[in-house]
């Protein structure tokens, strides 16, 4: 197989020097032949470069661990409800939901499923991710480039930031706020500034994995629901890495409900009970919110 390698200033202004001096002295034109064909060669060598031949990259992460768990328990969800954020705290459920005319902030009662406290939001924007953090809670806008901060007791709104991306899924490491966009990027931002710190790439063993939605920060590691899917991916914050994978595939079959999948009624909503040890689980509009284990 033949190399060819990319020539250098010093090799071309050799060339224009035989052309120069073949001007003047015509008993070195076969020289001159000689050395243009080689020249013509690299030319053409360098024009299709030995790309084809290089090595390729090699993905240094890992096919992703199963994650398998226990259904614990179900409980009603209101139907009505869009879901895109999901919290527990203070043993109380919060939710966030979207679709303009139909975003919603609520408290809600997990063994019934309404709530005990709901603050609609104006009909023009459409509501995503929840999260709490130091007695504050944030909700994002889809594509209002809004973020609302809340007195988490109260609900009572307490001011607004502005955001230039997108706003899906949100949740916290006890420090930064962590914000998804729907693509392969996650974003660590000041809680009191809304300003970004840093930005994390999510890969796995395929590569870039994109649609990232609803978030949970659980026990050093960020859990997100994958959009119109029925995962839930486990990532490594200090690198981005996929190191687990839930496939909660006919969850509300295997409890004898079902929704229209053409209607993108997803998979969606992911809530920690640290005390119990619990994952709270549901999807857009589901019937169901279910309690898992994870094993």
């Amino acid at each position: 197989m033949l190399y060819c390698h990319k020539f250098s200033d010093k090799f071309l202004t050799t060339l224009i020097h035989h052309l120069a001096y073949f001007c003047f002295n015509r008993t070195e034109m076969k020289k001159l032949l000689a050395f243009t064909f080689i020249a013509l060669f690299f030319v053409a060598c360098t024009n299709n470069t030995a790309d084809t031949d290089a090595e390729p990259v090699t993905n240094s992460v890992a096919p992703p661990a199963t994650i398998n768990y226990n259904i614990i328990a179900t409980y009603p969800h209101d139907t009505s409800s869009y879901t895109q954020g999901l919290i527990w705290q203070d043993n109380s459920l919060y939710e966030g939901t979207g679709l303009e005319g139909q975003s919603r902030l609520m408290k809600v009662d997990l063994k019934n499923g309404k709530a005990s406290k709901s603050v609609p939001l104006d009909a023009s924007v459409f509501g995503e991710g929840i999260t709490i953090l130091n007695d504050k809670l944030y909700q994002l806008t889809w594509q209002n480039h809004k973020v609302y901060v809340y007195d988490a007791k109260t609900l009572k709104k307490l001011k607004e930031f502005s955001w230039e991306h997108e706003g899906w899924g949100l949740t916290h490491n006890g420090t930064d706020l962590i914000v998804s966009t729907g693509e392969s990027n996650l974003y660590f931002v000041d809680p009191e500034t809304f300003k970004i710190n840093r930005i994390l790439g999510v890969t796995d063993s395929n590569g870039p994995v994109g649609s990232l939605n609803e978030l949970e920060y659980i026990n050093g590691s960020i859990y997100a629901n994958i959009y119109t899917s029925d995962y839930i991916i486990k990532i490594d914050p200090s690198n981005g890495h996929v190191t687990g994978k839930m496939d909660f595939s006919n969850l509300l079959a295997k409890s004898g409900k079902h929704v229209d999948p053409d209607n993108q009624l997803v998979l969606n909503g992911i809530a920690y009970d640290s005390a119990k040890k619990s994952m709270y689980v549901t999807g857009k509009k589901w019937p169901l919110m279910f309690e898992v284990k994870l094993n």
